[in-house]
């Protein structure tokens, strides 16, 4: 029976981080809840610009009602000190919470373990989980220091027979309002959006975030492409130069079969969004170019769908690439 409820309660602070992104950036954006007998007393997300951290604005909530009370929390507390505010392990130790549960264990080496150690030496009981929910939010961070780069997702919006234009090159529109509102929410939760040189010379698209009270939200706006950008817009010379994007954790792939191909051709993308529309087109462009596909056989066994859900008369598909670097 705890082990479901830590479940739900670590599923609804994944919910919370959820606010966090992408305001929270470079950190990690982190959720906690803290309950006292079967109530929530305290809740909290990383905020703008990194701090407070999730944990600190939920004891504050929590006040002293946190002393013995069970702490939900995606991320691992950290325990290094910084200039920007205490550690959060010492804010718990401070606080008398009785209980942690953790959804992640940080993969930062300057808490990773230590953390969680320095909670039980104070007593408190600990525990780890390898809550999905948790990761989920959390792979930003989770690329970021295991892979030197963001994480990256490749957007498509396809006819069923995997088009993404006429011959013609007519593209607006291939789904509906509510795939395209879909894809505005998740334009909102990424440090930066990207499309090839030759969406942005065909299309000059605005790539902003047009739902209501997430406008601020919109992402940075970049092109692969080795030719000049537009004011407002940075350049990627290559797929691998994405390592160099500084503070970027989350990055967004949107536009030009080029493009998509080149990210997939290296093996960088991490999460396909599929919007598939119920529509034929029939000779039309397609959604992606050549990958360098030696064999059908290494096709096999490199995605599994996350997510299946109706967006109006659109289905969206998510996947995730299976990776060993456990991202």
């Amino acid at each position: 029976m705890q082990l479901a409820d830590d479940a739900r309660w670590l599923a609804a602070a994944a919910a919370l981080a959820e606010r966090a992104r992408p305001a929270a950036r470079p950190n990690p954006g982190v959720g906690a809840l803290i309950l006292r007998d079967g109530r929530v007393v305290g809740r909290g997300w990383t905020q703008a610009g990194g701090r407070p951290h999730a944990e600190a604005v939920a004891l504050s909530e929590a006040g002293d009602e946190a002393r013995g009370a069970t702490l939900y929390v995606t991320l691992e507390p950290c325990a290094h000190i910084s200039a920007r505010g205490p550690a959060c392990a010492d804010l718990i130790v401070a606080s008398g919470v009785a209980r942690v549960v953790i959804g992640m264990a940080d993969p930062d080496p300057r808490t990773c373990g230590k953390g969680a150690a320095r909670l039980r030496e104070a007593g408190i009981a600990v525990t780890e989980t390898d809550s999905s929910a948790a990761a989920m939010r959390l792979e930003g961070h989770a690329c970021a220091l295991a892979l030197g780069r963001p994480h990256v997702t490749l957007k498509l919006a396809l006819s069923l027979d995997g088009c993404i234009a006429t011959a013609q090159g007519e593209s607006r529109w291939i789904t509906g309002a509510a795939a395209r509102a879909h894809c505005h929410r998740e334009r909102a939760r990424s440090d930066a959006i990207l499309v090839g040189g030759g969406t942005l010379r065909a299309d000059n698209p605005r790539l902003d975030v047009r739902l209501p009270g997430l406008e601020a939200r919109s992402p940075a706006r970049w092109a692969l492409t080795s030719g000049e950008v537009p004011a407002g817009w940075q350049r990627l010379s290559s797929p691998a130069d994405i390592s160099d994007m500084a503070e970027v954790r989350y990055l967004f792939l949107e536009g030009g079969a080029a493009t998509a191909a080149s990210f997939l051709r290296a093996d960088l993308v991490d999460r396909l969004l599929i919007y598939r529309a119920p529509i034929l087109i029939g000779g039309g462009l397609p959604g992606i170019g050549d990958i360098g596909l030696g064999a059908l056989a290494d096709a096999h066994e490199r995605w599994h769908v996350t997510e299946s859900q109706q967006l109006g008369s659109d289905r969206l598909e998510v996947y995730a690439r299976a990776r060993n670097e456990g991202i």
